[in-house]
């Protein structure tokens, strides 16, 4: 199986920066289907970005584009989430998530590895 660790969440001001890691391991990277989810508290798990197996596609949910940008480095087994001009209703848990697919999703359903999840907090 493939295990994802998140990293470089941590606490920011309104209209700041950050960048999320997600290093695998464990099985092949490359063909793997990699998402970004949130989870705020009391709200259910939220798609919020997808990239495709060879880093051509990429999708965003409303919210998020042209703020956050996703990428990967097949090579280094990580996927990236950049993340620009951050919000307070961006505060929440954040997920990597992959799945054994050539077609994006946007279901947790349909993703088959999560890492633990880094607390992003943007404040006013």
């Amino acid at each position: 199986q493939v295990q994802l660790v998140e990293s470089g969440g941590g606490l920011v001001q309104a209209g700041g920066s950050l960048r999320l890691s997600c290093a695998a391991s464990g099985r092949s990277f490359s063909r793997y289907v990699m998402g970004w989810f949130r989870q705020a508290p009391g709200k259910e798990r939220e798609f919020i970005s997808a990239i495709s197996w060879s880093g051509d596609s990429t999708y965003y949910v409303d919210s998020v584009k042209g703020r956050f940008t996703i990428s990967r480095d097949n090579a280094k087994n990580t996927v990236y989430l950049q993340m620009n001009s951050l919000k307070p209703e961006d505060t929440a848990v954040y997920y990597c998530a992959a799945r054994y697919d050539e077609s994006w999703s946007s279901s947790i359903y349909e993703y088959d590895y999560w890492g633990q999840g880094t607390q992003v907090t943007v404040s006013s």
